[in-house]
């Protein structure tokens, strides 16, 4: 065994966790395969994440984070809000678009990590209203948008565009006018928010 104790890393054995779930898919993957991966011990793993459960919602959560953090950076950017929504809505479109796309056998077996890991999913949710909320404050406070209530809003906007971002609908992203379709959502959400 190459590696020791002392050099692994929860951040390693996630990363090995995720080459093992490409591999082997959510149903096969085990925690011995992937201290196999990793040249230690399963316990070894174990000592940094206690159950098979709790690695399969930490490897969750550390995709889930990747588009968070890209979505975070829009949030924290200088456009307008209305300029500012659509960005972050074709961000998180395209983010989920590549997901699934790009890597489609760990897209489906994240699909099936998901429905294990509920906390982890409703914390993601959270996070996405969250930051669609910020947005819609910024635009109430500049009169850019109008709403009595920012936070019910803002689950609005993401339930509107659901169909472009819930891994329900991925098969359909990649299909002829489906940007066409997102952009039309777009504009009605935002023609929606509009101070008049």
């Amino acid at each position: 065994m190459a590696p020791t104790t002392e050099t692994l890393t929860p951040e390693r054995i996630l990363a090995a966790t995720e080459e093992v779930l490409r591999r082997h898919g959510a149903a096969k993957a085990t925690v011995v395969d992937v201290a196999r991966a990793l040249g230690v011990s399963h316990g070894s793993v174990y000592r940094h994440f206690r159950t098979k459960a709790e690695l399969r919602g930490a490897v969750t959560e550390r995709w889930l984070e990747r588009t968070t953090g890209v979505l975070a950076e829009v949030v924290a950017g200088r456009e307008e809000p209305g300029a500012k929504l659509r960005h972050w809505l074709a961000a998180l479109f395209e983010a989920k678009q590549h997901k699934a796309g790009d890597d489609p056998e760990l897209f489906a077996t994240y699909t099936v990590l998901v429905g294990e890991s509920s906390d982890v999913v409703d914390a993601h949710l959270a996070e996405l209203l969250r930051q669609v909320a910020a947005i819609v404050r910024e635009g109430v406070e500049r009169g850019e948008f109008l709403t009595s209530d920012v936070t019910a809003t803002a689950r609005a906007v993401l339930q509107a565009t659901a169909h472009f971002h819930d891994p329900v609908y991925a098969a359909e992203w990649s299909l002829p006018g489906s940007q066409e379709a997102f952009e039309a959502v777009v504009d009605l959400v935002m023609r929606g928010l509009a101070a008049r």
